[in-house]
């Protein structure tokens, strides 16, 4: 007896009273409105799951506290119109000297007028000063003493490869404009090789890794050395050669990928008006932590560019190098992204939403089609009865 009663009772609550099969009434309105709306709540649905099944990333900004650390710079830059060999890779610290114990794998292409390669195995390029280059591979008397032609030093008496004098005379600070004369350069065939290059272009690609400073690292023709704790280029045995810097820069970037990064200057194309041109590029870095679902923490860096140019009338002095230099400062702050799941009570209350939200509606467009539809036929017999 208690049973029948709570089962009458339980009956009170019931919010979804039902009517009989007898008093329900099937229109043509009500299963085009069930259709589309069946449909709809499929597209809803197939749109909240694979939200759900997404990935939400969520950002945090904090200050930068790590020290000691080192930072990877992705090199992928085109010179058309700017022979190899004219063109050396340096990277420079705050205070203005080189940055040492610099890890790099830098290759340079030879490349042709119309951007195919020309020699297929790369050259290794090398950064800042050149004195320590590998002495020239001909079989001549390793004790051998030649001249310097007058650039002697008490420091640096034999002069035995082209590269030996011309580092001489960079020291002194004198021309070498006539390699004809030098036998060590004529031996090697120096001027040769310029001459062969002349019409060509460079291909550079790579990766640097610094010391993790303010800094820049730059393209530009001549070799590099430091005088009076000034970096300078040399750029005597080109002569009158005027340097067209066009170039494209294809990939920069700062450290590792993650999904979702940009970078602003890849595809950058720059073609130079005139030659002796300085490009900046002034470069921001933002240290970014990306923190993965699995657990792994990819640590890199993201950058914003300003961009400015100037013609350097005068190759060497206070008036600049005609060359594409990228300067870069780091920002105080972190930017840190991490991976999460999201919520399957929040997908769970969404998809109620979209179910009870499109059966309502659909509900009062039904009743709206089928109550007009017997207003509007009612009328219709009223007028034939008459």
């Amino acid at each position: 007896m208690q049973t029948k009663d709570l089962v009458s009772t339980l009956k009170r609550f019931d919010a979804y009273p039902k009517t009989l099969e007898d008093f329900r009434i099937k229109t043509f309105g009500g299963g085009a409105v069930t259709v589309i709306s069946g449909l709809l709540m499929f597209i809803l649905f197939v749109s909240e799951l694979s939200f759900y099944l997404s990935t939400e990333v969520t950002p945090e900004l904090y200050v930068d506290t790590s020290r000691g650390q080192k930072l990877r710079i992705n090199l992928d830059v085109l010179f058309p119109k700017l022979p190899c060999v004219y063109l050396s890779i340096d990277a420079m610290d705050v205070s203005g000297e080189q940055q040492i114990d610099v890890m790099h794998s830098i290759l340079k292409r030879r490349i042709d007028v119309d951007g195919n390669p020309i020699d297929e195995n790369a050259e290794k390029g090398d950064l800042g000063d050149k004195s320590h280059e590998a002495k020239e591979i001909l079989k001549l008397d390793e004790n051998r003493c030649e001249s310097c032609y007058g650039a002697e030093t008490s420091d640096q008496m034999c002069c035995n490869t082209c590269e030996d004098v011309r580092e001489a005379y960079r020291k002194k600070g004198w021309a070498l404009s006539e390699v004809d004369n030098i036998k060590q350069c004529t031996r090697e065939g120096w001027k040769d090789k310029l001459e062969t290059q002349r019409n060509e272009g460079c291909l550079v690609t790579g990766h640097l890794e610094v010391n993790k400073v303010a800094g820049n690292f730059h393209f530009a023709p001549g070799k590099s050395f430091q005088q009076h704790h000034v970096h300078v280029h040399d750029l005597q045995p080109f002569g009158s050669t005027q340097f067209n810097l066009t170039h494209h820069i294809r990939h920069l970037s700062f450290g590792n990928e993650y999904p979702g990064i940009t970078h602003p200057l890849d595809g950058t194309a720059v073609a130079a008006e005139e030659t002796g041109i300085m490009y900046q590029y002034f470069v921001k870095i933002v240290p970014t932590v990306y923190r993965r679902l699995n657990g792994e923490v990819v640590n890199t860096n993201q950058f914003s560019v300003t961009k400015h140019k100037r013609v350097v009338r005068q190759v060497t002095g206070e008036h600049g190098l005609p060359g594409v230099f990228v300067l870069y400062e780091f920002s105080p702050m972190v930017v840190q992204y991490t991976e999460n799941r999201r919520s399957f009570m929040h997908f769970l209350t969404g998809l109620c939403a979209i179910v009870g939200g499109i059966f309502t509606v659909a509900g009062l467009i039904d009743s709206m089609i089928y109550h007009s539809s017997r207003a509007l036929q009612k009328k219709i017999d009223l007028g034939k009865a008459t």
